[in-house]
């Protein structure tokens, strides 16, 4: 049953039926016959199948399989395992391999039998076949499949019945002639392997076309036969769709030119239609597109092109009624002849009409008509409008006319596509290609026309398709006369870029007048279409800017316009073309007969003053238009100068309306003027009579004509009779603006307008209703006169060679008289004013004018009078600016001085608000009166700064700086050198102490007291009060304060962590002050040791006062600016002698500023210079509170050998022995360590430090003084008995006793002659009982550390080394001899890792030789050494490379009987090491033989040595190159049987053969194992507290 499953599964016939068609031609000849083409092709595909789909088809269970599968392997690999496993024992047991017998036949295996690899895609066959299709390329259903079955299921049933009547006969199957029909597909429509319904419905990219080709040709010869005009539109359609997808593959169409010529000839439209859209896809291939050419078939798409007029029921668009609205009422026009067989003409008929007359049988297609457009009378089936609106045409189109139209205008684009009009490295072509020549020569007018349709794609196309027709094209300066510019221009959508660029790249190009303009505007054909502004922005900014104007609402300095202009321009140019459209509608070949049109005015642009691009009234509206954007600033200043000139110029107008009318031939209509189209009528009239184009000499009627209608028309009316001072208002405002915002950009142009700006300004002087003129021009003259000095000096002078300054004085003291309390900063008084002393600043760069100035002193005063108004903050700010320019000169500065300049501007300083700045808040000058009082202060300290000359650019005046000085602190003084504003008014407007300023509210009403007193002093009596200025003037707050560098030194000292500007100065400053009080500090110095009387005296205390606080000042200057400690290299002295001095507080500043100083080399290398190490050791008794600092600064300076040798000599070891034995303080014991520590790390004098320590205390403490602090403490402090230090309470206090002894008399020595030094007696050395008679090697005791191997000594290598060399120095035996070899084989038996470091040393060579000739007692202890070696790597291999190795342990061995068993363990050792060259020097040595001789010894050798013996021997019978040789006499020996099978574990000791202890390796450290901070055992004295700080604990001796 689970054969037949096997065989019956689906996936498995699946497979059967794949490896079949494999390569197999019959096969797959036979599936071709069965199945649909399109299913077969899947067999092909590279496509993969879903999840979805695998599933589908994957129906056995896999899981069974696997679970069989894994029962069938199970056993057999199981027993493959072990008989692996049995193989291994096999041959360790020594059991030979079973051979195979003799009579077992042979095992062949057969041929593999090679795999058929399947190549088809039979998974997407399968899952395909199940789905349902309704492609071009396959149809298959449920209807299909089941004929499949039924086809094959009764073929099968007879071929069934031939084999029953065939009997014994083999029957065999016909496959040859087996076929499947599918009826139900019968009624589709095929063309080779592809259902035309299909293709024709389905997308582009659903079926893939095999052979593209074969089928193309296929469809095309079915079209060809075919009869009826259905299935010829199918072919057509059908064709047009391969070809679009397959134009490559296909290539040429030959038939193009048959093709062409079936369309001219075509009388239906649905035909028609189908083989535009034929040929439309024919055009992807240019070999086509020539064939097209040749054929004609351009006229005939222009004749289907125009039909687009007919179309009356498309959509409208927004603003298009206009059109009608401005054109009148539509009426039908007739425009329509016709001819009979006598040859008369009947017309003019309407189409209407025409239609009538073909139903009337009165029209046929013969007859010939004629209409304005054809080339001459045509027969009617010729005409296409007629052909195909007239009821002769037939069938139901499947376009209406906009479709077709949209049709043949993408045709006619993808045709010019194919021929540029340059080549790619940008030559014209010439003649221009074929296609452009033909459209450009005979039908432009038809595609231009088309533009009235107003159909949006239409109208974008034509436009795209003329830009592309009339680029580089010789016909281009003509195309205005087909209308172009009107038409276009009356569409009503929004789709207008593709309008713009045909507009850009033609309106300039257009030959419409004679001559040639730098204007742009008038260059245009657009000029009296568009305002100027919109054709400079489509010039400039390009189409896509344009359009964005064109369809909005702007009014901007660069472009007005809204839809309320459009509108008027479209209504316009409706009425300019009158009837045209509808006659298009009657005759779509119409021709349109170009008349000019008059120039449009547009009502916003009435009142405006358009300048080069911009319109002026709205860029002088900065506050609707700030910082607007002017691309070429010097162009439009010279076209600013220019429009001022013609301004200036102006005269009325020479023509009335009398005179206009009569130039139109028209008359007044009583008191009224004709209506406007009357004149229009008559304009129209004589301008088609008189245009150049038409008349050359006409153009100066022409001319008139135009003019006179303009007049008549315009709706400003504003011709007036001379200059218009809005007018020149506007342009000197736009001048004022171009220098502003683009003066980097005029600077190096001279300006050119002084004349006329200086004639401005005395006319309006001059005036005498100057201040009750509403249209002055004098603020405006007078700020373009500051803005051009401001913009170039040189300008300045050019101004003053002009006579400027003098016409500027003039208008100042024109208007200095009616500033006020009560005046405005709008006023114009104010503003004039403003702007004058503004450009009296700027002039002052040139010497020239400073000399002027000089001569006019009334101009000095006027600015120093006008500088009190503090309510007009901008006259103000530009006072202050003009006294800061006047600075340049130094008796300009010094006239300044005596007019008060100062009095005036420092009450501007105490206007400042620093709150306003630094809060955050964004705010105006123009709103926010604060900010710009805040910029006036600003602008006051930029004046003071240039007035004293203290930024370098102006003389130094020092009559300015002392009173600047005086007045504003010297700190202010100082400031004003680098001044910072901000900085410099929030410290005069704040309440400050600071070591550098002291300012309150009380400093700050004192000088504005005074201020106000000079002033009113000048104002009231005319002269100076104060004839110093204020140079004498003092605050009462600084009389008594301490003032050092400009210091307060108090306040310093009050705030020790201000940044100092120049603490090094000020530093410096302290020490010369301490130095001019030397010979004060030398009387307190004697007054300390028993003058008093001199302390009660004032001036001694406030000198001695100064005296401490510049000392605190010292310290805490070099405490908070570290780097400017060298300044104190020279004074050392003096600061070493303060510590003599009997006062506590002196001595404790001298110390911290020590402390601090020694922190710098310099400074440490001059200390070493000065030697004065004598005072700083006696601090360490004299002064016990400040012992830290004294230690701090030693710690310091000891990084000096000189330092280290003079200390040294001065007594420091004996000071700092007595601290660290007797102090109760641990911090001070602790830094007396690490002075230790540093002293002993130095090069040259720590080796000497080292042995006077070494005279005091052990080396242990020496070492860990070196290397840890703590511990030395720690250790110090405990009682100690292990093997590397001996201490007890004995050892302890005889050491502290000793040198409290030597310390107390060496410091009262001291005290007495501070240069005397310290000496140790040569022979002195502290004497400690408890390590009398010890045996130590390398610092260790080797009694103590072989009761305890464990005990990880500090530094076991040297220790190691040190044993060796005593082992070699004891070579002849003895107590100690054993006591070292013990000790040796403890610490390589507790720490085996040592053994590695043997072999470097050169150890093993001297050992072997000391165990081979010494004693035997040596050469037993020297084998003992060796068996910890043994176990080593690297050690055997040094046994290797020594050639007499074994022959040494062998001669050890034969010296005593108790040294066979350590031998052996030597050997054995060693030969499990894999050393073969060890084997070879045994061999060599005949150590075999030897070995078992010690065997076959009864009497002498004891089991436990037999037991090593043989382990070692079978350990060399391992070895790889030499076993068998050993083996081999191994095997020749019969006391060798005797021990070789059996085990003598129970003989061998589970102990090192040594014996000795061992136990867990310590790390190696120092005698501590507790944490490394210091847990005192006995309470802390009484005086020290936990919580006080390392310098402040008290410790007492």
């Amino acid at each position: 049953m689970e054969e037949y499953e096997q065989h019956n599964n689906p996936a498995t016939l699946r497979h059967l039926l794949g490896l079949w068609t494999s390569g197999h031609k019959t096969s797959l000849s036979l599936l071709r016959r069965i199945f649909p083409i399109g299913l077969l092709n899947y067999l092909e595909s590279d496509e993969e199948i879903t999840e979805e789909e695998r599933d589908l088809l994957n129906s056995r269970d896999n899981l069974k399989l696997v679970q069989t599968l894994q029962k069938s392997q199970k056993f057999s690999i199981n027993v493959v395992y072990l008989e692996n496993a049995l193989m291994h024992w096999k041959t360790r047991v020594g059991l030979e391999k079973e051979q195979p017998k003799e009579d077992d036949k042979p095992v062949i295996l057969r041929r593999r039998r090679e795999q058929v690899k399947i190549t088809l895609n039979w998974k997407l066959f399968y899952a395909r076949f199940y789905l349902d299709h309704a492609t071009a390329a396959l149809i298959w259903n449920y209807k299909t499949r089941e004929e499949l079955k039924e086809a094959l299921d009764a073929e099968l049933r007879a071929f069934n019945v031939d084999k029953e009547l065939g009997g014994k006969h083999d029957i065999s199957w016909n496959h040859n002639e087996f076929e499947v029909h599918y009826d139900s597909l019968l009624s589709e429509v095929k063309i080779g392997d592809y259902y035309l319904r299909l293709l024709l419905e389905e997308d582009d990219k659903v079926s893939k076309i095999h052979k593209p080709y074969e089928f193309f040709n296929d469809i095309y010869h079915r079209f060809l036969l075919t009869t009826t005009v259905q299935m010829r539109c199918m072919c057509l359609q059908a064709m047009a769709v391969v070809y679009r997808r397959y134009y490559e593959d296909i290539g040429t169409f030959n038939d193009t030119r048959y093709l062409v010529h079936m369309l001219d000839k075509c009388s239906d439209r649905q035909e028609r239609d189908r083989t535009l859209q034929f040929m439309h896809s024919l055009l992807k291939h240019k070999k086509n597109v020539k064939l097209l050419l040749d054929a004609g078939g351009i006229k005939i798409l222009i004749d289907l092109v125009t039909l687009a007029h007919l179309h009356t029921s498309r959509a409208t668009t927004p603003f298009q009624s206009m059109f009608i609205e401005a054109g009148g009422a539509v009426h039908e026009e007739r425009e329509w002849y016709y001819g009979n067989k006598e040859k008369e003409r009947f017309g003019p008929y309407s189409l209407r009409e025409m239609s009538e007359f073909w139903e009337d049988g009165v029209l046929s297609e013969r007859t010939k008509c004629w209409a304005q457009g054809l080339d001459g009378w045509r027969p009617l089936r010729s005409v296409a409008q007629l052909k195909w609106t007239l009821p002769c045409s037939t069938g139901t189109a499947l376009l209406n006319e906009t479709e077709l139209a949209i049709l043949v205008l993408n045709m006619l684009i993808d045709i010019c596509s194919f021929y540029p009009s340059r080549e790619e490295d940008g030559g014209i072509i010439r003649p221009i290609p074929r296609a452009k020549r033909i459209l450009s020569e005979n039908c432009l007018p038809h595609l231009v026309q088309l533009l009235l349709t107003f159909e949006p794609v239409i109208v974008e196309k034509v436009a795209i398709l003329l830009d592309n027709i009339m680029a580089d094209n010789p016909a281009l300066p003509r195309l205005y006369q087909t209308g172009v510019f009107y038409f276009i221009l009356m569409y009503t959508g929004s789709n207008v870029k593709p309008i713009a660029t045909f507009l850009q790249n033609t309106h300039l190009r257009q030959a419409f007048r004679q001559g040639d303009s730098a204007d742009t505007a008038i260059n245009s054909i657009l000029s009296p279409l568009l305002p100027s502004a919109m054709i400079y922005f489509l010039e400039n900014h390009g189409p896509a800017k344009f359009s964005e104007i064109f369809l909005g609402e702007f009014d901007t300095p660069e472009a007005i316009w809204m839809s309320e202009m459009r509108r008027t321009m479209i209504q316009k140019i409706a009425v300019h073309l009158g009837d045209f459209k509808p006659r298009l509608m009657c005759n779509t070949r119409a021709l349109y007969q170009y008349m000019p049109i008059p120039r449009i005015g547009y009502e916003p642009l009435e009142r405006e003053l358009f300048c080069s691009i911009y319109y002026l009234r709205n860029l002088c509206n900065e506050d609707k238009f700030p910082e607007w954007k002017i691309d070429q600033p010097v162009k439009l200043l010279k076209d600013c100068l220019e429009a001022w000139k013609l301004e200036v110029e102006k005269k009325g107008t020479d023509i009335s309306i009398e005179g206009a009318l009569h130039t139109l031939g028209l008359e007044m209509n009583g008191e009224h003027l004709p209506e406007e189209k009357f004149i229009r009528k008559a304009y129209f009239k004589l301008a088609n009579k008189y245009h150049p184009d038409k008349n050359p000499d006409g153009r100066e009627v022409f001319e008139a004509v135009n003019k006179a209608y303009e007049f008549l028309c315009s709706k400003n009316k504003e011709f007036q009779s001379g200059p218009s001072p809005i007018h020149i208002n506007l342009i000197l405002r736009t001048q004022s603006i171009l220098f502003k915002r683009y003066g980097d950009v005029l600077q190096p142009y001279k300006y050119a307008g002084y004349p006329m700006l200086i004639k401005t300004i005395v006319a309006e002087t001059n005036d005498h209703s100057l201040f009750g003129n509403e249209h002055t021009v004098l603020p405006s003259a007078c700020e373009l006169c500051f803005h051009t000095i401001a913009n170039s000096a040189l300008n300045a002078e050019e101004l003053r060679r002009d006579s400027g300054l003098e016409a500027l004085a003039a208008a100042l003291d024109r208007c200095v008289v009616n500033v006020g309390t009560l005046t405005k900063p709008e006023d114009m008084e104010t503003r004039v004013c403003t702007f004058i002393v503004r450009c009296y600043s700027e002039s002052a760069a040139f010497e020239a004018a400073r000399e002027k100035i000089q001569e006019s002193m009334p101009i000095i005063g006027a600015i120093c009078r006008l500088m009190q108004y503090s309510h007009l903050p901008e006259l103000v700010d530009a006072c202050i600016d003009a006294a800061s320019s006047f600075a340049q000169d130094y008796w300009l500065q010094t006239q300044l001085l005596q007019a008060g300049v100062l009095w005036s501007v420092l009450p501007h300083l105490f206007n400042y608000d620093y709150t306003l700045e630094e809060g955050g808040v964004e705010v105006s000058e123009a709103t926010n009166q604060q900010a710009m009082s805040n910029r006036v202060a600003k602008q006051a300290i930029y004046s003071l700064a240039r007035l004293g000359g203290y930024m370098g650019d102006t003389p130094e005046n020092p009559a300015v700086r002392q009173v600047v000085h005086s007045l504003l602190t010297p700190h202010i003084a100082t400031l004003m050198l680098e001044p910072d504003p901000k900085l410099i008014l929030k410290l005069l407007n704040s309440n400050v102490s600071t070591p550098y300023f002291l300012w309150d509210s009380s400093t700050r009403s004192e000088l504005l007291k005074y201020l106000e007193d000079q002033v009113e002093n000048k104002l009231r009596s005319g002269l100076t009060q104060d004839t110093s200025y204020g140079s004498d003037f003092v605050f009462s707050a600084h009389k008594e304060e301490l003032i050092l560098g400009n210091i307060f030194v108090r306040i310093y000292n009050e705030q020790p962590s201000f940044t100092l500007t120049d603490p090094r100065k000020f530093c410096v400053d302290l020490l010369s002050f301490l130095g001019d009080q030397a010979q004060y500090l030398h009387s307190f110095l004697s007054m300390s040791n028993g003058n008093p009387q001199t302390e009660s005296q004032p001036e001694h205390e406030v000198r001695m006062k100064h005296s401490h606080m510049s000392l605190g000042a010292l310290k805490n200057c070099m405490q908070h600016n570290p780097g400017n400690e060298n300044t104190c290299c020279g004074y050392f002295k003096l600061l070493f002698a303060l510590l003599k001095m009997n006062n506590e507080e002196i001595q404790h500043l001298a110390l911290e500023v020590l402390v601090l100083v020694t922190r710098n080399q310099d400074c440490v290398n001059s200390i070493a210079e000065a030697k004065v190490m004598g005072c700083l050791l006696v601090m360490l008794m004299m002064l016990p509170s400040s012992r830290s600092s004294v230690l701090q600064v030693l710690h310091a300076l000891v990084s000096n050998t000189t330092i280290i040798k003079e200390v040294l000599v001065k007594g420091s070891l004996i000071y700092l022995l007595h601290l660290f034995c007797n102090s109760s303080s641990p911090n001070i014991r602790e830094d007396t360590a690490l002075l230790f520590s540093k002293m002993l790390s130095d090069k040259l004098v720590g080796p000497k430090v080292r042995l006077v320590l070494l005279k005091f205390l052990p080396s242990l403490f020496v070492e860990a003084l070196s290397d840890s602090c703590e511990t030395a403490i720690h250790m110090f402090d405990n009682n100690h008995e292990n093997p590397e230090l001996v201490w007890s309470d004995e050892s302890r206090e005889k050491l502290c006793g000793t040198v409290q002894k030597m310390m107390t008399m060496h410091y009262k020595e001291q005290l007495k002659n501070q240069d005397v030094d310290w000496r140790l007696p040569a022979d002195f050395n502290v004497k400690y009982t408890d390590m009398a008679g010890e045996l130590v090697v390398g610092g260790v005791f080797l009694k103590h550390f072989i009761k305890q191997p464990s005990w990880g000594v500090r530094k076991p290598r040297d220790f190691m080394s040190a044993l060796f060399d005593a082992v070699l120095q004891h070579q002849n035996g003895g107590d100690n001899a054993e006591t070292v070899a013990c000790a040796l084989i403890a610490l390589l038996t507790s720490q085996p890792i040592l053994a590695e470091q043997v072999p470097p040393l050169g150890h093993i060579p001297k050992l072997m030789q000391l165990i081979a000739a010494k004693p035997a007692e040596c050469g037993r202890l020297g084998l003992q050494i060796l068996v910890p070696l043994a176990g080593n790597d690297s050690c055997v291999k040094t046994f290797c490379n020594t050639p007499t190795s074994i022959r040494s342990v062998m001669e050890a061995m034969r010296k005593g009987h108790d040294a066979v068993a350590v031998g052996a363990e030597v050997c054995h050792k060693a030969f499990t090491k894999n050393q073969p060259g060890l084997v070879a020097q045994a061999l060599q040595a005949d150590l075999v033989s030897y070995l078992l001789s010690l065997l076959d010894d009864v009497v002498h050798t004891p089991a436990s040595a037999k037991a090593q013996v043989v382990i070692a021997l079978k350990a060399m019978q391992m070895d790889v190159m030499n076993g068998g040789k050993v083996l081999e006499k191994l095997e020749s020996s019969a006391v060798w049987a005797s021990y070789k099978d059996q085990k003598h574990d129970l003989f061998l000791e589970t102990t090192r053969t040594a014996g000795y202890l061992t136990g867990p390796v310590g790390a190696a450290g120092y005698l501590t194992a507790g944490p490394a901070n210091l847990i005192p055992d006995t309470p802390p004295p009484l005086n020290s507290s936990v919580n006080e700080g390392r310098r402040n604990r008290p410790d007492a001796l």
